[in-house]
This record gives structure tokens, C-alpha cells and sequence, in this order.
């Protein structure tokens, strides 16, 4: 057995307290005040360390909420005038695209923008068979003889 399972086994054998949801429920609403009280406690360095990292996780939060929202998201299109009369079908339309294909075409290009500027990786010299499978001398006295 793993040494990590114990845990795990003592919960098969014997099950959970009846309270348990509700407890971690709690201590997960507390946390919020611990976590405040620390925020205010704290000073110098620690922190200092403690607001990047609270603001670090806001930032990443900021992030998926964004992510989340994108899907939905609508943008009017402006950029394209059509010439001439329209069917009363199309009207109401008003040229909408999703912000998540605008975001997608904009990382492309970002995409397209770096692959530009790489290098080229410089291609490998042929070796002959009998280069190849020869005994290689080194060494300051050329004694020690090696196979590639």
C-alpha cells in the first residue's frame, strides 16, 4: 500500500462524520475573515508578499470570469457597408460577430507575428558509415578511444 492512502482507507473502513458537509461548509465561510484578519494584522515584507499574492489570485480570477463571459459575449460589426438596397430580412441583423472569433483571430495573428521572427534551425551534416562506426581517440595522449 502507498504510503498517501491511508487516509483514503480509514474513510472506506469507517466512513464520515454525519457533519461533515456542514463543517467544511462553515470552515470554508470563515476563511474570508481569517484570511482578512491576517491581511490587516500583517505589515513589512510578509505583507507585502501576502497583497501579490492576493492579488495575483484576483487577477487569475479576473481571467476566467472573462473567459466565461467571451462565449456569450457580442460585438457590432461596423466595417463592412453594403452598397445598394437590403432585404427587410437582413435588417434587423446589424452585422454581429462574437467576441470569442475576434479574440481567436487576434491571438493568430500574435501567433503569425512570432513565428515570423524565429530562427532557423540549422540542418545536421551527413556522417559517413565508416566516420560513424570508427574509434574515436581523445584525451590529452589519445588513450582513451570511444564509439560514437
Amino acid at each position: 500500500m502507498p504510503q498517501h492512502e491511508h487516509m483514503e482507507r480509514h474513510k472506506k473502513r469507517h466512513g464520515v462524520r454525519m457533519d461533515k458537509m456542514e463543517r467544511d461548509r462553515k470552515r470554508e465561510a470563515r476563511k474570508a475573515h481569517k484570511i482578512s484578519e491576517f491581511a490587516q494584522k500583517s505589515f513589512g515584507l510578509r505583507a507585502k508578499l501576502f497583497n501579490q499574492k492576493r492579488f495575483k489570485e484576483k487577477a487569475a480570477m479576473r481571467k476566467t470570469l472573462a473567459l466565461h463571459k467571451e462565449g456569450s459575449n457580442k460585438h457590432a460589426n461596423d466595417d463592412k457597408v453594403t452598397d445598394g438596397a437590403v432585404p427587410a430580412y437582413l435588417l434587423d441583423r446589424e452585422n454581429v460577430t462574437r467576441a470569442k472569433i475576434l479574440s481567436n483571430t487576434v491571438k493568430q495573428k500574435r501567433k503569425e507575428k512570432a513565428g515570423k521572427w524565429t530562427v532557423p534551425i540549422p540542418k545536421v551534416k551527413p556522417i559517413a558509415d565508416d566516420e560513424m562506426f570508427k574509434q574515436m581517440a581523445s584525451g590529452k595522449r589519445q588513450k582513451k578511444n570511444w564509439k560514437r
